[in-house]
């Protein structure tokens, strides 16, 4: 019997305490924080992968504004929402729409498809102002052509069914809408700063987290809730191709909010997590 004892807590001791995880774990810096991007950076635009970067980005959006427009155009042609994909297949659209192209092309620009989402990561140092301004333009010309090409294929319908523009609904105000978009835009983009953290890659390395998926599905929740009130921009440059080719007063009567509002929102959520929850400004250099 004391044999077996001895056995026993000789094996108990064998292997070291499990690491513990989480917050207390983080006790070594098991990671490589990527340097701040430059403000500018003149040799960018000497190098093909900053091109072929901006090429994916007018690609990817072009596809994004194609298939979300005709699922809006779908939805209101119909007769009633039990007889199409309804509020949400829409918000699945726009969620999968955003799981597959940023799956596409994070290896290439970084899947950003969206301005506001570009706009957070520059204030975060994660690209210059020159990359920044360059895929802005990029995604803005892809939507105006994804939706242009919607309209060529329909151009009757196209007007009467809205053309997926983006406007303040009936029983909101201007208020509600952007508010709306700023915390919409706020769960996308910290969503995207928490998918795509170093620290969370090294620390939870044993987790297969496919950065895209929880991308894709906040652009699916943010939809679900915020369809009704605003259509859902939290995407500048979504709102501007559909209001461009649609081209109605009131389409651009309300265009302002999705723009100031996303861009609140990323720089909220961009705030929020370099400052709270990295807490970068306050760590001391070695």
């Amino acid at each position: 019997m004391e044999g077996k004892e001895e056995d026993v807590r000789l094996g108990a001791n064998k292997f070291s305490e499990r690491q513990p995880i989480g917050t207390t774990a983080q006790t070594d810096k098991d990671y490589n924080e990527p340097p701040p991007a430059p403000l500018f950076e003149h040799g960018e635009l000497y190098s093909w992968s900053f091109w072929r970067a901006g090429i994916a980005e007018f690609v990817a959006t072009f596809l994004f504004l194609y298939i979300t427009v005709l699922t809006v155009m779908g939805v209101n042609r119909a007769p009633s929402k039990c007889a199409s994909v309804g509020i949400q297949g829409i918000a699945w659209a726009f969620g999968g729409m955003i799981f597959a192209l940023v799956y596409c092309t994070a290896g290439i620009s970084g899947g950003h498809i969206n301005p506001a989402v570009t706009f957070g990561l520059l204030l975060a140092r994660k690209l210059s102002l020159t990359r920044a301004i360059f895929y802005m333009v990029m995604q803005c010309l892809g939507a105006i052509c994804g939706a242009g090409v919607v309209k060529g294929f329909q151009p009757s319908r196209y007007e009467v069914l809205g053309g997926g523009a983006n406007v303040v609904n009936h029983g909101y105000t201007k208020g509600d809408g952007l508010g709306a978009e700023i915390v919409g835009t706020f769960v996308l983009v910290y969503t995207v700063f928490s998918a795509t953290d170093a620290k969370r890659n090294a620390r939870d390395s044993h987790v297969p987290i496919l950065a895209p998926l929880p991308v894709g599905f906040a652009v699916f929740l943010v939809h679900l809730a915020t369809i009704p009130v605003t259509g859902t921009g939290i995407n500048p440059a979504r709102s501007l191709g559909a209001a461009i080719i649609y081209n109605r007063d009131h389409a651009w009567n309300d265009h302002w909010i999705f723009w100031v509002g996303p861009f609140i929102g990323a720089a909220l959520a961009a705030l929020y997590h370099q400052i709270v929850i990295r807490a970068i400004p306050f760590k001391s250099r070695a």
